[in-house]
């Protein structure tokens, strides 16, 4: 076989369909954020980044960066290594000891990302529960899918957010066999939520355990920013919450919470915790002095709120069609591969807004986007900049819009 030759077609392919990824080459500066420095071979621009999941801005806050800077001069770069293999630095301890108090659970497990503590988590107690039956809802992200395949426990696939799916799937199963669900908070392409309680109500009911992700709202919701369970006070009937350090709080990592014994049942089974580098001591203070500057200030929450309101409310008045959901997150439906693409390289060139194109296998072929994250770093101007761009593109490609708001 003619390798080379095999790998070009299949990216000329992409190509064709407008679907070939581009990494933006792009520098922040601590500080400015969300404004950042794009490079263009030898030249470079300002641009603004609207697509960003440092929901918050924390990637740039004092107190974050403080935090890394003392780490970094007391304990040097890396962490040396596998936990098991070279120790636990004491930055992990105090960091799992900060999130299993967000959650209000007795423990917590640091991974090296979001997608890491999905894969392994599920994957550990899916495989090591005998007869364990997985119930998945089908719009989980990847990283929850690829934990469950990798398990090779049976498992189900339950309509978006439908409870009354779920019910049913479970019903065909006696209670003598062990059940997990798994489920998001907020999905992160559509910005819907979960009926978390429903989802529990019926959880209880079969006696099947809960596993939800919240990496899209940690930080974000709730009085000390444990997500969306924590707004709704359901925290202590999830079993297992897992989340991320690398959007809202602003460093990188993932991570569960849970009851001591099965934080530590997977610590010692799951071989993408024993086998992998832990995180760097500084990134580990940095996401703790993240996390608890963020369980006591809801400045950053209430004005990344209005950020969104904001945004969503100029959008509605040039008719530039959009998702409405409950979240922060907003779709701005285009609904082409290539017009996509086309629109977002329109806007970086010809305005320096920067906001990637979503299209398939990340979303359905005919619902591409492009998603929109306002922060509480984003102003007045950077606002009217980007609706109007998006309108200015709107009208030069004839998209449809909406009947502006009253």
């Amino acid at each position: 076989m003619d390798f080379e030759t095999y790998f070009a077609s299949e990216l000329d392919s992409v190509r064709e369909d407008g679907r070939y990824r581009v990494f933006t080459d792009i520098k922040r500066h601590r500080g400015k954020f969300p404004h950042a420095t794009r490079f263009i071979g030898e030249e470079t621009q300002a641009v603004t980044v609207w697509c960003s999941n440092d929901y918050l801005g924390m990637g740039q806050h004092p107190k974050v960066l403080e935090a890394m800077h003392s780490s970094l001069d007391e304990c040097g770069a890396g962490a040396g290594g596998t936990r098991n293999i070279s120790g636990t630095n004491h930055y992990h301890v105090e960091l799992e000891a900060e999130l299993a108090d967000l959650h209000g659970k007795e423990s917590a497990l640091l991974f090296t990302s979001g997608y890491v503590s999905n894969w392994a988590g599920l994957g550990t107690l899916a495989a090591k529960i005998p007869g364990c039956v997985v119930f998945s809802d089908s719009l989980n992200h990847a990283s929850m899918i690829e934990g469950i395949r990798h398990s090779r426990a049976p498992y189900k696939v339950w309509k978006h957010n439908d409870v009354e799916d779920l019910d049913r799937m479970l019903s065909e199963f006696g209670p003598e066999v062990p059940k997990l669900v798994a489920f998001e908070s907020v999905y992160s392409m559509d910005g819907d939520i979960a009926p978390i309680a429903e989802i529990l109500d019926v959880c209880e009911k079969h006696g099947a355990m809960s596993y939800i992700d919240e990496v899209h709202a940690v930080g974000l919701y709730g009085q000390h920013g444990g997500g969306i369970a924590e707004r709704e006070g359901l925290m202590d009937r999830i079993t297992v919450i897992e989340g991320t350090l690398g959007k809202a709080f602003g460093v990188m990592g993932g991570y569960i919470a849970a009851s001591r014994n099965l934080v530590d049942f997977v610590r010692s089974f799951a071989s993408g915790f024993i086998f992998s580098t832990a995180l760097p001591p500084a990134v580990a203070a940095g996401a703790a002095a993240s996390i608890r500057h963020l369980k006591n200030s809801d400045a950053e929450r209430e004005l990344q709120q209005e950020r969104v309101k904001q945004v969503r409310r100029k959008l509605d008045m040039l008719g530039i069609p959009h998702l409405d959901n409950p979240s922060h997150i907003i779709p701005v439906m285009v609904g082409d591969a290539k017009k996509c693409k086309m629109i977002s390289d329109w806007l970086m060139d010809n305005h320096g807004i920067y906001v990637q194109p979503i299209n398939y296998p990340t979303v359905p072929v005919g619902t591409e986007r492009l998603r929109l994250t306002p922060s509480p770093v984003h102003d007045d101007g950077d606002i009217d900049r980007l609706v109007n761009a998006l309108s200015e593109i709107w009208s030069q490609c004839e998209l449809a819009r909406m009947s502006a708001a009253a």
